[in-house]
């Protein structure tokens, strides 16, 4: 089958840069391949009962399908470019954020009016960071709330699905450059196009790599994000999260220098598991309906680490972490902060007696024997340096969640077009590795079907 334009991967940047391809020019013959799902058949098997932890499904209904990673995740649009990825360095700060905004206002369009936009700008919190060598970055954050955030996915597909031409369930097994365009291999055929849009998202790391390998696009090494998911009573970041809602907070440690920082702040929110690769992490979700909320607020700590010559497989050493992590919990381990410092590990007792509810259910273990110890060493100094602006996160019965690994896919080599070395290949999303969040993502699909409909 022959197409102007194929995408593949209906996560955010696929799924925007569909929405702006037929938007701009309504006559273009526009396919998307997705390896999972439609939204409505996502239902992740694990219901706490009668399955407790991951049966590993051939296709991840939390990680693949429409909506990509983010579909069930707590719809945060952080509108800077301070973090969430680097897409400003390939077409411009100003461009970046407007692309941002815009992708705001669709997503207010189709469903998520009347969600709060939280702002940084001029709060308190900032001086009161610095004056404990906590630096708070600039930020406007959208949040739509899981529940929102899946409302504006079901919009959009209503509005896609007439336009545009889905293969669901339909992995691309290879990808060839032609003469006239590329050929997309799959089981179930070979489809041909003019111009292809690439946006496979961090579970598609692996085939990324294999892709670049295969047409000589070059790529270079990213880091890897490793910590924990800390949850604690909602009441200990209130002051913070009423106002800000997100918080991304840095500090670099004292004995190593090395930066920690918060990451996918959730109040009142859901420490849940995902799967990437076959090895079982932890995340967090967030609802804006009052009635779906928790005692609880969660939020991430992580350390990134880079690594040069002769090492460059930053995700590999990810994975043997969290694979360890599995191996010793049969999943998640999860242990109070009071057990992490007097060195022993949680007990299902010391877990029951806490005067905190886990909203997860995990294995009580040792997070030292999981975790290098220079990283270990960071995530507990920052507990202590936060707990001088939120005084009761550094309390005994602190849950700390492992591993929380953020994997990012090698960079890949790509112009201001965000096009590759083959004209018409352009490389978008998290599977570029140069956006690492819902709103720079998004941006980057809408960028590249603009380029695409100005040619």
């Amino acid at each position: 089958m022959e197409f102007d334009v194929i995408i593949i991967g209906a996560g955010p940047g696929g799924i925007f840069a569909a929405y702006e391809l037929t938007r701009r020019k309504p006559g273009l013959r526009v396919a998307v391949f997705e390896a999972g799902h439609e939204l409505k058949k996502r239902n992740c098997p694990i219901d706490g009962e009668k399955i407790k932890n991951c049966i590993n499904c051939p296709s991840c209904s939390i990680m693949s399908g429409f909506g990509g990673a983010g579909a069930f995740s707590d719809g945060k649009y952080n509108i800077t470019n301070d973090f969430g990825g680097t897409l400003y360095e390939y077409i411009g700060k100003k461009q970046a954020l407007d692309l941002m905004r815009y992708v705001d206002e669709i997503n207010l369009r189709y469903g998520g009016e009347g969600t709060k936009l939280y702002s940084t700008a001029g709060t308190r919190f900032k001086t009161q960071c610095i004056q404990h060598d906590l630096h708070l970055l600039d930020a406007s954050v959208r949040h739509l709330g899981t529940d929102i955030n899946y409302i504006v996915l079901e919009n959009l597909y209503a509005e896609l699905k007439e336009k545009v031409t889905f293969f669901f369930d339909t992995a691309v097994s290879s990808l060839k450059v032609t003469d006239s365009g590329y050929e997309v291999v799959c089981k179930k055929g070979t489809y041909r196009c003019e111009k292809c849009i690439v946006s496979v998202g961090r579970s598609g790391s692996k085939w990324m790599e294999k892709v670049c390998r295969e047409l000589d696009i070059p790529t270079k090494s990213n880091r890897v994000d490793l910590g924990v998911r800390v949850e604690l009573p909602a009441e200990v970041f209130a002051h913070l999260t009423d106002e800000l809602y997100e918080s991304k907070i840095v500090y670099r440690t004292e004995q190593y220098g090395d930066l920690v920082r918060t990451f996918c702040m959730n109040p009142k929110g859901a420490v849940v598991t995902e799967n990437t690769n076959g090895i079982i992490t932890v995340n967090g979700h967030s609802y804006e309906d009052p009635a779906k909320q928790t005692g609880n607020t969660n939020f991430a700590l992580l350390v990134s680490k880079h690594f040069s010559e002769p090492f460059k497989d930053s995700n590999g050493y990810g994975e043997s972490i969290a694979r360890l992590s599995n191996m010793l919990g049969g999943g998640v381990i999860v242990q109070r902060f009071g057990d992490l410092i007097r060195g022993r590990r949680s007990t299902p007792d010391r877990i029951e007696g806490a005067f905190i509810t886990p909203t997860l259910s995990a294995t009580p273990g040792d997070l030292s024997l999981v975790l290098p110890k220079r990283i270990l060493d960071g995530i507990i100094e920052m507990l202590y340096a936060l707990d001088k602006v939120a005084p009761g996160t550094a309390n005994d019965d602190t849950l700390l969640y492992g591993v929380e690994v953020k994997f990012y896919n090698m960079e890949v080599e790509v112009n201001e077009k965000l096009e590759s070395r083959h004209p018409g290949l352009f490389i978008i999303g998290d599977g570029s590795g140069i956006t690492h969040s819902l709103s720079h993502a998004s941006a980057s699909g809408v960028h590249v079907a603009r380029t695409v409909t100005e040619a």
